[in-house]
């Protein structure tokens, strides 16, 4: 469902992207192209920061937001999702942040007020606030990034990873080619 935030913002979606019907995307969000929103995702920019001014989310092109995900910002701060990331079900990406491109995020995992660099994996059950990761930086499960966190602790993505995020980008981006045809042929 796409609809007005209470400022009047509504989303820009593009014709290309595949929007789930239970999806809820609503207000300053642009959506660029074959991008896949899975079921139950809420997209929500509708905060405004003291001087009434709200930044966009953008999700950028060829990435998925799957099943249950939630990305919302608060006081109108941006939100940018780079291209062909992942961001894997009930996850939770708050602004203000930044996730770069060709990063994945897993199952259930909390991003807020940070800069994900591109190529990152950042696993299952992960909660990154307040501290930026840098590029191709892996988080393993159940990490808890914060101020004052030791990164040097933690090696590079394993080449296994970055292939894996390869192909969900990959098995995502057929979905929206097939889900668009299904529609067309309803």
């Amino acid at each position: 469902m796409l609809r007005k935030n209470p400022s009047g913002h509504y989303p820009e979606v593009s014709e290309k992207a595949f929007i789930d019907p239970t999806a809820i995307i609503c207000g300053n969000v642009i959506i660029e192209d074959n991008v896949f929103v899975g079921p139950y995702a809420v997209i929500r920019a509708d905060e405004v920061n003291d001087e009434g001014n709200m930044e966009p989310i953008i999700i950028k092109k060829d990435s998925n937001i799957q099943d249950g995900v939630v990305i919302h910002s608060k006081a109108g701060a941006e939100v940018i999702i780079g291209a062909r990331t992942s961001i894997a079900h009930r996850s939770i990406i708050h602004g203000p942040c930044t996730v770069g491109d060709d990063v994945f995020i897993g199952f259930n995992s909390v991003v807020f007020d940070t800069h994900i660099g591109d190529l990152c994996v950042i696993r299952h059950n992960c909660v990154v606030d307040g501290l930026d990761l840098p590029v191709e930086f892996h988080v393993p499960p159940m990490t808890n990034i914060g101020p004052g966190f030791d990164l040097n602790s933690i090696d590079k993505v394993p080449p296994e990873y970055s292939s894996f995020s390869e192909s969900v980008v990959s098995a995502n981006h057929a979905l929206v080619a097939g889900y668009k045809k299904l529609n067309n042929e309803l």
